[in-house]
C-alpha cells in the first residue's frame, strides 16, 4: 500500500493499451495469433494490476508510518484523516494519476488492499471494531474529494475474504490472529473473528459507496464497486454430497460477501451452519448493503477439488465450517498445470465457469477481472535474458482470456481484464520468492526493469 496518513489504503490498477520498454529486452517470437483483441467487445478494457504496499517500497520515507504488514514482517501517526493529512502522500498520488492520464492510461483505484494503519489496530483492534467504519468513511471522503476529478473507477476493498481468513483464522497474514488450535498465534478466535471482521468490512464498503453516491457521483460521474476473489471448485467425485460441498465452498468464498451485497444478507447455508457466530444485519444495514456496487471486481487464479466431510468439531474454524476437504489433486493427478506455488494450478476453464455462476446466481452484474496471473519462482541463478522467457505465463494468460471470451458470448457482462501483475513485487507471505510480473525487476541491480515475453505477447494481442 501507499503513503499513509489519510492515504493508508491506496492501491492502483493500471489500464494500459500498449506496453513500451525503457530498457533493452528480449523480444519473443509470439507475433501471430488467431485469437486477439478483436475477439472482445470494442469497449472492453485491458490492463495490469499493481498494489501500493507490494510495489512502492520506501516504507520509512516520505511521512509513512507502519501498517499492520510493516509490524507483521506511510502515514500520519494516528492513521486518521481528521488528525492530519500527509501532504507528501497527496503529492505522490496527484503526480502518479496525472502522469498516467497524460500517457493515455486510465487509473482504476482500490482504496483498501490490506495495509491497515497499525495505529488503528493498536487503538481499537482495527476491523475487529465497528469504530473502523467511521474512520474508513472519512478516509474515503478525503480520497474522493482529492482525486475523484480524475479517477472514475473506485474499488472499496480488495479481497475481503483473504484479509479475514488469513489474518484472523490462520494467522499467517497480518495481523496474525488465530486460535491456538489452528496456529501459533498470541491472540485470536478462529471460530468468531473472521466473521466479525468480514461484517465490519461490509459496513465499511457500504459506507464508502453510500458516501460516494450521495456526495460525489453526480459531479464526478464515476463508478464504484468491490473486488472479491474465489477459486472455482469441482466435485472430487461426482456424488450428490460432493456437489453440495461445491456449493458450500462457493458460498463461503464468494457468497460470504457477494450475497449480502446482492440480496442484503449472508447465504442461507452460512446462516444455518454458523448460527450465532455469524453476525446479523439490521433492516437498515441490509438496505444499505443491497445493491451497493456499480460493478464487481473478480480475482481468479485457479481451481480446486472438493469432497464432502462429515464434521462436527469441538474447535471451530473457517475451514472446518465449510464441511469439505479442498484439494488440488484427484487420484494423484493435479487439477491443472503446476506453477511455482503449491496452491495455484493452471485451470483456465474455471474462469468461464465462475463467470456463468455469477451471472446465474448474482443478477449478472458488470464484472472486471481485476487480477489473473501466473507465478514463477525467483531463480537468482538464472540470467536475466533467460528469466524473461516466460512462455508458461503466455499460455496461462491466453487460456484464461480465451475462456473469458467464451463467457461473454454466453451472456456474462464482463467489461474488462487486468493481468496480475504489472511488474514483479512483494507477494505477501511469499515475499520475493515468486514473480507474477509482466515486467522483470532486477532486485540485485538497482531495480532495473525489463519487459518479459508475456508483456510483448500482450502488446501484440492488443494491437492485432
Amino acid at each position: 500500500m501507499a503513503i499513509e496518513g489519510p492515504l493508508f489504503f491506496f492501491a492502483v490498477f493500471f489500464l494500459a493499451f500498449a506496453l513500451a520498454s525503457t530498457t533493452e529486452a528480449v523480444k519473443p517470437s509470439h507475433y501471430s495469433m488467431p485469437f486477439n483483441r478483436s475477439s472482445f467487445p470494442a469497449d472492453f478494457v485491458f490492463g495490469a494490476g499493481s498494489s501500493a504496499y507490494q510495489c512502492e517500497g520506501a516504507a520509512l520515507l516520505y511521512g509513512r508510518g507502519p501498517s499492520i504488514w510493516d509490524t507483521f514482517t506511510k502515514k500520519h501517526p494516528a492513521g486518521k484523516v481528521k488528525e492530519g493529512v500527509n501532504q507528501q502522500g497527496v503529492r505522490f498520488y496527484n503526480n502518479l494519476i496525472n502522469e498516467l492520464l497524460s500517457n493515455g492510461i486510465i487509473p482504476f483505484v482500490t482504496l483498501f488492499h490490506w495495509d491497515l494503519p497499525q495505529a488503528l489496530e493498536d487503538e481499537y483492534g482495527g476491523f475487529l471494531s465497528e469504530k473502523i467504519v467511521e474512520d474508513y468513511r472519512e478516509y474515503a471522503d478525503f480520497i474522493f474529494k482529492t482525486f475523484g476529478d480524475r479517477v472514475k473507477h473506485w474499488v472499496t476493498i480488495n479481497e475481503p475474504s483473504i484479509f479475514t481468513v488469513y489474518g484472523y483464522n490462520g494467522g499467517n497474514f497480518a495481523p496474525g490472529r488465530c486460535s491456538n488450535y489452528v496456529g501459533n498465534c498470541t491472540a485470536g478466535d478462529s471460530a468468531k473473528e473472521p466473521y466479525i471482521v468480514g461484517h465490519h468490512l461490509l459496513f465499511a464498503h457500504a459506507a464508502a459507496v453510500k458516501l460516494y453516491r450521495e456526495k460525489y457521483e453526480v459531479s464526478q460521474k464515476g463508478r464504484i464497486g468491490i473486488t472479491l476473489v474465489t477459486r472455482w471448485f469441482e466435485p472430487k467425485y461426482n456424488t450428490d454430497a460432493n456437489r453440495k460441498a461445491v456449493s458450500r465452498a462457493l458460498e463461503f468464498n464468494l457468497g460470504w460477501f457477494l450475497h449480502p451485497i446482492t440480496y442484503g444478507d449472508y447465504p442461507p447455508t452460512m446462516r444455518s451452519l454458523l448460527g450465532s457466530r455469524l453476525p446479523k444485519f439490521t433492516k437498515a444495514q441490509s438496505i444499505t448493503l443491497k445493491g451497493s456496487i456499480d460493478f464487481l471486481g473478480m480475482n481468479y487464479y485457479t481451481a480446486n477439488y472438493v469432497q464432502h466431510t462429515n464434521s462436527n468439531p469441538v474447535n471451530h474454524s473457517y475451514f472446518t465450517d465449510i464441511q469439505a476437504t479442498i484439494t488440488t489433486h484427484k487420484d494423484g493427478v493435479s487439477i491443472g498445470g503446476p506453477t511455482a506455488v503449491s496452491w495455484l494450478f493452471d485451470y483456465p476453464r474455471g474462469i468461464r465457469e465462475l463467470m456463468l455462476y455469477i451471472k446465474n446466481n448474482y443478477k449478472n452484474p458488470p464484472v472486471y477481472i481485476t487480477e489473473n496471473g501466473f507465478p514463477e519462482a525467483n531463480n537468482s541463478t538464472l540470467p536475466v535474458k533467460e528469466a524473461l522467457k516466460d512462455s508458461r505465463r503466455i499460455k496461462y494468460l491466453h487460456g484464461h482470456l480465451l475462456y473469458l471470451s467464451k463467457s461473454i458470448k454466453e451472456g456474462v457482462n464482463v467489461k474488462g481484464y487486468y493481468a496480475w501483475a504489472f511488474h514483479d513485487n512483494f507477494e505477501w507471505a511469499s515475499g520475493y520468492t515468486i514473480r507474477f510480473g509482466l515486467t522483470y525487476i532486477d532486485f540485485k541491480n538497482n531495480l532495473k526493469r525489463y519487459l518479459k515475453y508475456s508483456a510483448y505477447w500482450l502488446k501484440m494481442f492488443l494491437l492485432n
